[in-house]
């Protein structure tokens, strides 16, 4: 599995796994689909999966439920050379399911089953310590932090991480459904957002976090903290912007024949902790920086040429070849 040096260093995913189903026709609402694909997923997981398939070491740590859709997820992270040895199952509730339609543009409308779901009843107790102290980067999204006990979990697992010397990454990943309000939403995400020291959000995330409509360096920079190396905005078709303390620019998008951007953002940051986990003054370097980013940017692109996430996240070989054709 191991290829490029990528290997050594551990990342792990903390969070949700779930199943997505998705239409079996583009462009309708759930309520005109005819019928419905499964498609496994959960930001934190995909994630770990787009990191394995590029020949990085990875492993996941989240609750699923004792039922098949439970096993079948964590096989799926086995197949996929994911560890998963940091999953407990919960014998009284359900794996997380999401239906998720994909409108005529390509862009997505979630409708979640999850009351309580699996991944919401992680404890403190039932995480895997020593996996999470192994880790050179630890990497982590929002929806974990809607609910007790597993909110609790999550920032002991962050604590734990960062007190064995971990990289801190996160991706708020924001899905409002899922919050009680979009006040609690912002809230709650930027409850812990100056633990992180790599940070990735969206264009729509930027606009949302900090209340204004502007996508530009100022909006970005007041999102800025003391412990912060590297932020990231993602803006789609239009490639990434990148800030670190000392330099900022931006990298240009791919421009392919985009089918479903689902998972495209997880294996944007996949490709990006890949490369990084075992030099972090990669950060500190901006030439170096904007090729990992560049690489990042195409994996972002190739997930968006096939449906579901994981089945669309690229292996190196992919990447090389999309970066040899250029734009």
């Amino acid at each position: 599995m191991a290829s490029n040096g990528s290997s050594d260093g551990l990342i792990v995913s903390f969070g949700e796994m779930l199943i997505d189903f998705v239409p079996t026709v583009s462009g309708v609402s759930l309520a005109e689909a005819p019928g419905f694909l499964k498609a496994p997923g959960g930001a934190p997981a995909n994630v770990a999966i787009a990191v394995a398939r590029l020949g990085g070491k990875a492993a996941f740590i989240g609750k699923l439920g004792e039922d098949e859709f439970g096993h079948m997820l964590a096989g799926i992270l086995k197949e996929n050379g994911v560890s998963a040895d940091g999953i407990p199952f919960d014998k009284g509730a359900r794996t997380a399911l999401a239906f998720v339609t994909l409108r005529a543009d390509g862009d997505r409308e979630f409708m979640f089953y999850r009351n309580p779901s699996a991944d919401m009843l992680l404890t403190p107790d039932e995480l895997n310590l020593e996996l999470i102290r192994s880790a050179k980067v630890f990497h982590y999204g929002s929806i974990s932090l809607i609910v007790e006990p597993c909110r609790s979990a999550h920032l002991k697992a962050m604590e734990v991480a960062k007190d064995a010397g971990a990289l801190l990454s996160y991706d708020p990943n924001l899905r409002l459904p899922l919050w009680p309000s979009a006040d609690e939403a912002r809230t709650q995400i930027m409850n812990i957002w100056d633990k992180a020291d790599v940070i990735k959000i969206s264009d729509v995330e930027l606009e949302f976090l900090t209340g204004n409509n502007k996508i530009d360096d100022a909006s970005a920079m007041s999102l800025w903290h003391d412990n912060l190396k590297l932020l990231l905005v993602t803006l789609g078709e239009n490639g990434c912007r990148y800030y670190t303390k000392n330099f900022h620019g931006s990298v240009d998008a791919f421009h392919v024949k985009a089918v479903d951007t689902t998972g495209a953002g997880d294996s944007f940051v996949g490709a990006l902790l890949c490369k990084i986990v075992n030099d972090h003054d990669i950060i500190q370097d901006e030439l170096r920086l904007k090729e990992v980013l560049k690489f990042a940017c195409a994996c972002g692109a190739i997930t968006t040429t096939k449906k579901g996430a994981i089945p669309a996240l690229p292996t190196e070989k992919e990447v090389l070849a999309l970066l040899k054709e250029g734009k």
